[in-house]
């Protein structure tokens, strides 16, 4: 918890972010399951522009696992179907058009709403303590600057390490396979 200000309109859009990303987890799969595609927990998480892992957690798994069961038990659907006409897909393409101004003027007033807060914070900060917080937060940066390039150093080390292993996992691999298929051939 923040010793200074609100943390709450943080864990609010926090779960309002959650929950969009639920709800167009959820629509994607309608569409896709009525487009007949095959329900992959990953091709939703794909579709959706989510990570694979919210679609395996609870409250979103069920509904995936209940469509793939609708799906398997139901028949085809008629690939003689027409194609949408063009007015359909202006009305889409409106639809979709009005959902992003929406989604941008939520967006807006969500910035705006997080800048007061912060600004509020600001203020509430004592002026004699200003001069102490900002060298405590040069004084942080610089280790936080220091422990990044340590761990960059680091991660490019592992790196390195890795793809060595996976070039000697695959020489292993090849000469596994010769010395079965020699076996085999004996």
């Amino acid at each position: 918890m923040n010793p200074r200000g609100n943390p709450a309109p943080l864990a609010e859009a926090r779960r309002r972010h959650s929950l969009n990303k639920r709800a167009r987890v959820l629509t994607v799969l309608a569409t896709l399951e009525k487009q007949g595609k095959p329900l992959t927990f990953a091709a939703v998480a794909r579709a959706a522009r989510v990570s694979t892992w919210l679609t395996y957690a609870p409250g979103v798994r069920e509904h995936i696992e209940a469509a793939q069961v609708r799906q398997a038990h139901s028949t085809p659907p008629d690939a003689t179907a027409s194609p949408p006409s063009a007015l359909s897909l202006r009305t889409h393409l409106e639809i979709a058009r009005q959902e992003i101004k929406d989604l941008r003027d939520e967006r807006d007033r969500l910035q705006a709403a997080l800048r007061h807060q912060l600004a509020y914070q600001l203020d509430a900060i004592h002026t004699p303590d200003t001069a102490t917080r900002a060298d405590e937060l040069t004084t942080l940066n610089q280790d936080l600057t220091r422990q990044l390039q340590e761990v960059s150093a680091e991660n490019a080390t592992c790196r390195a390490r890795i793809t060595a292993l996976e070039d000697d996992l695959t020489a292993a691999r090849t000469s596994l396979r010769r010395m079965i298929r020699d076996e085999n051939l004996r």
